[in-house]
């Protein structure tokens, strides 16, 4: 996973340095349990990252995307939703009604990925880094992931 974070990352989603070479992926409270992994082969070709937004009981219900990443040569591929789909299953298996993200306006593809995957954009901060030697907004984007009457239903 630490090769395919380095490979993966870019101005385009990151809001903080390149790791370093030799980084590790599981710190600074990421635990392997918050990942889904996609393998092709035997290899790790994407993962993705979904916890509580925060320790608060009054957010429980809701969980977030914090990372997602595909390989260059499998993107495109369907493995980006299959992901954030995995990830909106999982959270729903352990009671969240809500998946929340936030993706850099920037960000293009992520966008659309979100977008099919039915996410709306719920709130924009406007020039909120300065990443890649320019401004860039912070788009705050979710998706239902039960009906509004709380059944399993259509999100």
């Amino acid at each position: 996973m630490a090769e395919l974070r380095a490979l993966t990352w870019s101005w385009r989603s990151e809001v903080t340095p390149p790791p370093a070479p030799g980084a590790l992926v599981f710190v600074d409270g990421r635990w392997p349990e918050q990942y889904l992994v996609a393998e092709l082969d035997g290899h790790v070709i994407g993962f993705i990252r979904q916890v509580p937004p925060t320790s608060l009981p009054s957010n429980r219900h809701v969980r977030q995307i914090q990372g997602l990443a595909v390989h260059p040569a499998a993107q495109g591929s369907g493995f980006g939703r299959a992901l954030v789909e995995a990830a909106c299953a999982a959270a729903r298996e352990e009671g969240a009604r809500r998946m929340t993200l936030r993706v850099l306006g920037h960000n293009t593809p992520a966008r659309r990925l979100y977008e099919r995957c039915g996410f709306v954009v719920e709130g924009v901060c406007p020039e909120e880094f300065f990443v890649g030697g320019r401004y860039a907004d912070d788009v705050l984007m979710g998706r239902r992931l039960v009906g509004p009457d709380g059944s399993l239903g259509a999100a």
